[in-house]
Formats: C-alpha cells, structure tokens, sequence
C-alpha cells in the first residue's frame, strides 16, 4: 500500500561495494547506497552528495515563497466517507525525492519536521530510507505541491533508524529520523522555516487523529481522519481507505497536531482500507534521543 522499499545494488544479482573518501557505499544499476553503521543503524553523510542530490531535485522544481504557519492548525473531525481525499499542503509536512537512476517516481515517500532541540529534524518510515544500506540519494522538500519547493530543498546530515530494522526490517521498527541542512543557506534551521509538529510517546489509544502522504504519482498530498486504535503492543492502526503508495512516512497527528506515528509498520504500512504505524513507545523514544544527540 506505501511507498517502495528502498532500492539496493544488484549487478550479476550480487551487490557490488566500493569505497569513497572512507566510505563504504554499494553501487549498481538501483542507485547507490551506504553501508554507514550498521550496528548502530547510523549513516552520516557528506556535503557533497547532498549538495549534488539537491542540485538534482532542483531542477524540475521552483523554489521558494512559502509562508509558515503553526503546525497542526485548523479543527479536527472525522472523514465521511473514510478514505483519503486530496488536502492542502502544510509546511512541516512534505515529499521525500531520489533523483538519480534508481527508477523511483520523483517522490516516492513523505516525512515531517519533528521538534528538536536543533531544529533540523525530520521523521519518516525506516523502509523509505534503509533497505541493505542507508539510501544516499535523498532530498525532503516541506510543503510540496504542483512541481512547488516553497520552503527549499533540505538533504541529510544524519539518518538513525533502529538496528532491529537493519537486522530484519522487523515492522515494530519502521521508523526513521533524519538529520538536514538546506544547501547554499547554512546555518538555517529548519524548523523556524516551516514549524514543527511534537512529538508524544507513549499514546494512549484509542485516540482522534489522522494522516497526510503524497501519493507517488500525485503533486499534492492525501489526508484522512479516524480515530486510531492499538493494533496489539507494537503496532497503530488508523482506518482509512485508499491510501496510496508513496504516503510511507506520512505523520500520524492527533487533534492537537501531536506525531504520535508514521504510515508504515504491519504490512509495509496497510493495505485497501488500513493504515498502520510502529507504535511510538520506549524504543522510538530511545531513536529519537539519539537522533537528536547525532
């Protein structure tokens, strides 16, 4: 139902790694991705391919004029009918891009701006970002709509995502934060640019919410509003119909705008009528810590 497994080297059906300024990456006709630390589930990148992945997402899009505003603003009801309708697009909510020549759709999954201390994070589904090493070729454009970056192009910094998901991408952990800069502005924040949602561990469920993700071939995103449901210990459930590849990531908001998951999890995130998270509990708070630290 979500957004695609990460793309890996595969030459002969092997992969093939080779090493650049230290570090180890693996490449082939798929793209290119890190080895990182893998141990650790952490990747840290380098200026220069994210300066070359934004140069990249540039040019098929115009940047700039966007306007913040608070994060999870305007009143909550549920959807009627319940599937995913077209929604406008908010600031802190935005489009995961690959360019390069790994034969994802120019966006292929969603994240959102997460408060930190640094201003500088964004949180996503770990199957967006980590399948057999650390996807290299990223670009998060916040707020995204009709070929539009309103609030820039911002590429990684860092990537954490739990070792149990590099292990064996066990769906408990599906969860990524994302460490970014905005080429050619240093020193901006991210988050004074689009706002922040906050983040809440430990839910209590059931609980209103919904969900936002840009569709892979859609230019706006998709929101649907439900009440979420514990899908046993590990898992959030949120019941909405048609929610498509490329919402991976997507936030899961209370009323009140909160993240308390993102689309992913059981079943690679859902299926026809159901959307699943990782629930948000010791071991995310634990990722996000770390994230945070770098």
């Amino acid at each position: 139902m979500t957004g695609r497994a990460v793309r890996v080297c595969v030459l002969a059906g092997v992969c093939c790694a080779v090493v650049v300024a230290g570090v180890a990456f693996a490449v082939g006709r798929f793209g290119t991705v890190a080895v990182g630390d893998a141990g650790r589930g952490s990747y840290v990148q380098g200026e220069r391919v994210g300066d070359e992945t934004a140069a990249k997402a540039l040019e098929g899009l115009v940047e700039g004029g966007g306007e913040r505003r608070v994060a999870g603003e305007g009143a909550w009801k549920v959807s009627e009918p319940l599937e995913a309708v077209g929604v406008e697009a908010e600031p802190a909510i935005g489009a995961l891009f690959s360019p390069g020549m790994d034969f994802d759709d120019e966006h292929h999954c969603s994240g959102s701006v997460v408060h930190s201390a640094g201003g500088d994070l964004v949180v996503t589904a770990a199957h967006c970002v980590y399948a057999r090493g650390f996807r290299t070729n990223l670009a998060f454009v916040p707020g995204y709509a009709e070929g539009k970056a309103p609030f820039g192009v911002w590429v990684p910094t860092r990537i954490d995502v739990d070792p149990r998901w590099v292990e064996s991408a066990d769906p408990d952990y599906d969860v990524a934060f994302i460490r970014v800069r905005r080429p050619g502005h240093a020193g901006q924040r991210l988050e004074d640019v689009t706002g922040a949602h906050p983040v809440r561990f430990g839910q209590q469920l059931p609980a209103p919410a919904r969900l936002v993700g840009y569709p892979n071939d859609a230019e706006q995103p998709l929101g649907c509003a439900n009440t979420a449901v514990a899908a046993g210990s590990t898992q959030l459930r949120l019941d909405c119909a048609d929610v498509p590849n490329g919402t991976s990531g997507g936030p899961v908001l209370t009323a009140a705008g909160t993240l308390i998951g993102v689309i992913g999890g059981r079943d690679g995130g859902g299926d026809e009528v159901t959307s699943y998270s990782s629930y948000f509990g010791d071991g995310v708070r634990e990722l996000y810590e770390r994230a945070v630290r770098g």
